[in-house]
């Protein structure tokens, strides 16, 4: 089985990683193609996999292809493929905004095997998170392959198409929210005195083993949170805070604005 990939920017860089640490594919499987030299110079050199600048190329060998280009290139990227890839290839695409109604009407080859999804940078460590959303076409053992490959880099789950954007703004996105939330609790650490360095392993820790626990022990977030609040102790008082400052409002609001832009790119 031939896995190839348009675009070999970080994000299918991280994709290519953890499909080959897990040994579901071998370097001799995949090839890759990307308008920049120096990506697929990298590409090349860090993976051992095939490169080439000619997309049609991985499209005619690729048994299940990735589309992983900026949702602006995707125009010029399928007015390219659309006549060369095979009827038999899963196309995957794993831009924001591109829906499979988007990707049905720019190939125009209604017999073509789609699947949209949507993974975030965390992939780049193995932890990423993927939502994924198969076409009409697409049939159980073609979307078995394809997520046996999603879950190399991480965790991937089907969702609904009508909640793809959805997945956009608390998935795809939120890491930036994270790192800005780990930034501010540095910001206050290094004005208490902690050198920088030290602050964001701490901050950075306590987040992830934070997430940790909601994941393992299956309680609800606001019992993890009682647990940490002592009766007048320095939490609760921290809390407080986050409170009258609008902590959860404001995360909701930042939330809802990115599945608007989303919703917003699929009219384009």
């Amino acid at each position: 089985m031939v896995i190839g990939f348009i675009g070999l920017g970080n994000m299918a860089s991280a994709m290519i990683g953890g499909m080959l640490e897990k040994g579901l594919v071998q370097p001799s499987d995949v090839i890759g193609s990307d308008k920049s030299e120096e990506m697929t110079e990298r590409a090349q050199n860090k993976y051992g996999i095939t490169t080439t600048p000619d997309n049609e190329e991985v499209a005619k060998e690729a048994d299940i292809l990735f589309l992983a280009v900026k949702p602006i290139a995707f125009p010029e990227v399928i007015e390219e493929v659309k006549d060369v890839v095979r009827s038999d290839t899963i196309i995957v695409s794993i831009a924001a905004g591109r829906d499979l109604v988007y990707l049905r009407e720019a190939f125009n080859r209604p017999s073509l095997k789609l699947i949209r999804c949507m993974p975030n940078t965390p992939a780049l460590v193995m932890a990423g998170c993927t939502g994924v959303c198969p076409g009409q076409r697409v049939t159980d053992e073609d979307l078995d392959k394809v997520m046996k490959l999603l879950n190399a880099f991480g965790t991937a789950s089907v969702v609904p198409e009508r909640l793809m954007d959805v997945v956009v703004g608390i998935s795809g996105s939120s890491p930036a929210y994270v790192f800005l939330f780990i930034e501010a609790m540095a910001d206050a650490a290094v004005a208490g005195g902690m050198p920088r360095k030290q602050a964001y392993e701490f901050a950075a820790q306590a987040v992830m083993g934070s997430a940790k626990m909601v994941l393992e022990t299956g309680m609800h977030p606001g019992q993890l949170k009682d647990m940490v609040c002592s009766p007048s102790g320095t939490t609760i008082d921290a809390v407080k805070v986050l409170e009258e400052k609008g902590f959860r409002a404001a995360v909701i609001d930042a939330v809802e604005a990115c599945i608007e832009k989303s919703k917003d790119m699929a009219k384009r």
